[in-house]
Order: C-alpha cells, then sequence, then structure tokens
C-alpha cells in the first residue's frame, strides 16, 4: 500500500495564514515572527458527518420537529447569566481569557458545583495540569465529588472515544491549544491541530448532546490564539477579563447563538475560588470620592443588565507642549472625537491641557451612551466643578454637539433610581418616550450645551 506524503508549509499562528516558504511577516495580518512550519498530509481526508452520524437530505422548515430549548443550570447564577439562562445540551462554548486569570478556576468550580448538586457526571479534561494538581485546586475550591472525573490527556482520539463511552452532563477541554489529533503531523497548539481538533471534538458533543467547554489561550493582544474559524466553529464565545492588582474579575460573552451578546457575570476571587457579585453597581461605585470634581455616574447597558460605573476625567496643563491624551476602558479615538467636539461646539479649549480619562472598577465600556458621562467629567474637573452626587448622565454625541438617544433608557433610570439617584441627564429623544412619573424628575437635552447648563448650571 503506498504510503501518504507529506508536505511543509509555514503557518501564521495569529491568523491562520499559510505559505510554501518561511516569511518574516504574514502578509494577511503584518504580525512579525508568526510563520511556523507545519507538515500536512498530501492524502484526502474524510469529510466530517453531521451530528447525526451519517449524511442526511434538505428538510422543510415547517417538517422540523418542535423542539423546545433545553436548559441546564450549574447553580452559579452569573455564569448562568453569561450562558443565555445557563448549559445548552449540544452547546459548545469556548472561554478565553489571560494566563492566571480564572478560566479553569470558573470552570472547574461551576461544573463542580453542579455535579455535586444533581449528581452529575462532568467530565474535566486538562493537558496541562496533573491530576493531582487539579485534586488540589478542587479541595480549595470545595468542589471535590464523586461526578467529577478529572483526566489528564491531549489526544482527541482518546478523548472523543471517552466521550462516547462515558456521555457525561458536560465536558471540559483545558485547553484546546494542548490537544492534538494523531491524523495531523503538527505540532499540539498549530493552526492545522487547533483547527481540526476543535471540529472533531464539537462534532463529537454535538453529536452527543453534551455541552463542551473548550478553554483557549490567548495572544499578547487578547483575541484567542489559533485560527479564527474557531470562534465561528463554536456556539458561545466567553472571555474572562480582569486585572491581576483588582479582585474584581468580568466574564463576557462576544458570540451567543442561545443568549444575549455582551452580556457581563461579574465575579470576586477569593483564597477559596471565585464568589459572586449579585449588584455590580454597589461594586463599581462603592469607592466613589464625595465631592471630587472630574467624576460622573454613567449608566451602562451591558446586555441585558444595568450597570453604573464611575467615569474619571483629570484635565492638567501641558508642561512638555504636546498635550497627553490616556484613556483607560473607553475607546481612546472616541475620547479625542469628544474633545474636538467640546471645543468646536461647546467653546472649551483643551489644545494646552493633558486629558486622563478611566472607567473605575477595570469594566470597559464600548457603547455610544457613555459620550455624554465623558463629556461630562471632562468638563467637571477642567472647571473644577463637581457634579451632583446624584446625578446620572447618559447619551450618544454627535460630531455636531447634538445629544442622540440610547436604547433602554427606562431600565437605566429604573437601576439608578435603585441605587438612590435622583436625577437623569439624558437625551430629549428618550425623555418623550418615558413614563408620565418619571419626566419630572429627569432632564431631557438636545446639545451638549444644553447638558453642560444642566449638569453645572
Amino acid at each position: 500500500m503506498k504510503r501518504a506524503q507529506s508536505k511543509v508549509i509555514f503557518a501564521c499562528q495569529e491568523c491562520g495564514h499559510q505559505s510554501s516558504k518561511w516569511l518574516g511577516r504574514c502578509p494577511a495580518c503584518n504580525v512579525w515572527n508568526s510563520m511556523v512550519e507545519e507538515r500536512v498530509s498530501s492524502e484526502k481526508k474524510r469529510g466530517l458527518k453531521s451530528s447525526s452520524g451519517a449524511h442526511t437530505s434538505p428538510t422543510a422548515i415547517t417538517e422540523v420537529a418542535d423542539v423546545s430549548e433545553k436548559r441546564i443550570i450549574t447553580g452559579i447564577g452569573e455564569f448562568d447569566r453569561v450562558l443565555g439562562g445557563g448549559m445548552v445540551p449540544g452547546g459548545v462554548v469556548l472561554v478565553g481569557g489571560d494566563p492566571g486569570i480564572g478560566k479553569s478556576t470558573l470552570l472547574l468550580q461551576a461544573l463542580g458545583q453542579f455535579s455535586g448538586k444533581y449528581g452529575a457526571t462532568v467530565l474535566y479534561v486538562s493537558g496541562e495540569e496533573s491530576e493531582k494538581q487539579i485534586r488540589l485546586r478542587a479541595e480549595r475550591l470545595g468542589v471535590v465529588t464523586d461526578g467529577m472525573l478529572v483526566w489528564s490527556e491531549t489526544s482527541v482520539e482518546a478523548i472523543t472515544a471517552k466521550m462516547e463511552e462515558l456521555s457525561p452532563a458536560a465536558v471540559v477541554i483545558d485547553s484546546v491549544q494542548t490537544v492534538y489529533s494523531e491524523t495531523i503531523e503538527s505540532s499540539p497548539g498549530s493552526v492545522s491541530q487547533v483547527r481540526e481538533s476543535g471540529a472533531i471534538i464539537t462534532s463529537v458533543a454535538k453529536k452527543l448532546d453534551v455541552p463542551l467547554f473548550l478553554v483557549g489561550h490567548v495572544t499578547k493582544d487578547g483575541a484567542i490564539a489559533g485560527p479564527r474559524v474557531l470562534e465561528h466553529m463554536v456556539d458561545t464565545v466567553l472571555y474572562f477579563e480582569g486585572k491581576s492588582g483588582h479582585v474584581y474579575r468580568i466574564l463576557r460573552a462576544v458570540k451567543n447563538r442561545y443568549g444575549s451578546v455582551m452580556e457581563i457575570g461579574v465575579f470576586e476571587m477569593k483564597d477559596s475560588g471565585l464568589r459572586e457579585v449579585d449588584n455590580p453597581s454597589e461594586v463599581f461605585l462603592a469607592e466613589r470620592p464625595k465631592g471630587a470634581s472630574g467624576s460622573s455616574v454613567l449608566a451602562s447597558l451591558e446586555g441585558t443588565r444595568t450597570v453604573l460605573v464611575e467615569i474619571q476625567a483629570l484635565v492638567s496643563p501641558a508642561l512638555f507642549g504636546v498635550p497627553r491624551r490616556t484613556v483607560v476602558g473607553v475607546d481612546f479615538n472616541k475620547v479625542l472625537l469628544l474633545i474636538a467636539v467640546l471645543e468646536k461646539k461647546a467653546g472649551i479649549s483643551l489644545t494646552h491641557h493633558d486629558v486622563f480619562v478611566k472607567v473605575t472598577g477595570g469594566l470597559r465600556i464600548d457603547e455610544p451612551a457613555a459620550d455624554l458621562a465623558v463629556l461630562a467629567a471632562i468638563v467637571s474637573n477642567f472647571k473644577e466643578v463637581p457634579i451632583d452626587p446624584r446625578t446620572v448622565v447618559f447619551g450618544e454625541v454627535g460630531l455636531a454637539g447634538e445629544v442622540r438617544g440610547v436604547t433602554r433608557a427606562d431600565s437605566r433610570i429604573k437601576e439608578a433610581e435603585k441605587l438612590g439617584f435622583e436625577r437623569c441627564i439624558l437625551p430629549k429623544d428618550n425623555l418623550k418616550g418615558l413614563d408620565k412619573g418619571f419626566k419630572k424628575a429627569h432632564t431631557g437635552v438636545a446639545h451638549i450645551k444644553e447638558a453642560l447648563d444642566a449638569i453645572f448650571g
């Protein structure tokens, strides 16, 4: 029998681009020194079968059985919230985050509690830790149960065979970059291995209707390492965010076929594991300074949840001619745009001032409703006039200085009132759509000049 020959290619470990020769810089993503040698068999590969195990014919959608979506509750409310209400049978979840942020701790704690509470069998496969190391961490987290099966294995074929043998209630692969398929000659972690291994494990999980969690390493830029096709292949992509100096961790959904995108869950890292934070608004505002200028409160919408966060700004004279702009927690270019709008439409010149903007608590805000709160914080510190501590600000700012409406203003106001805030500065268009009971206490503005007069007048 003629043996299959293999050829050498060079694949980018960042984007998956392939080349017949080594290149110093990837022509697709422009990353330097990312091309790695891989061996690819010339033998034709068989395509993956469908989740039913065989090729099928198309079916009219009206003839497809109406099956209600089932949810499997893990028992950790913040984790279930980000998943969209719990685990979905056959759903594949990719969890990424910086090294040491707590990805393995989160999954071991969540599925360990699930196994102990319901007596379900959970398979935890690790290619990075030994079984003894997993046991030590499970004891610290208090999730040592008979139903938690731990296994130190990296072979995809062995893992899928064990999944079919056990049919567990859930499976964790920690991490997808450490497993390898014997049909691929390249080393674990390479683009072809991650792509092929992810496809095989995902196919088996869907065939068995087993919830699958894949832990993914991230690059220095924060993206999940390996080919981008891995994120398209799975049903849900979660990022575990946080800084080493902060005790709070944020689990964010950036893709979810079964729930809301950009939903967040907040956890506090303790010696005994992760603790849920039921009311993150109180946490983010707990250490807010009293009577200090440059501080505004934003009612931000994160998925289906409204979170109140503090935005701080510091404006000081530039000492070296060229003013500095430093931003943490919001988009840098957006702050530059808002400073330009302030100068052109409100007559506040910051050309000779350094401007520093920060979202406290380690949270990152990407929604347009933060524009007005950022402006308010900058002007507050520039004028050295504090904002009323009982006031919440939100609204999108356009290039003409207009304040545009945002989504779900009523939810933002209700969250603010629940925490004792008495007044909201919001877009005038949103004020028109509110109930009459809201209109007496809140102020609608159509332009940033109106907003600044309402805040500081």
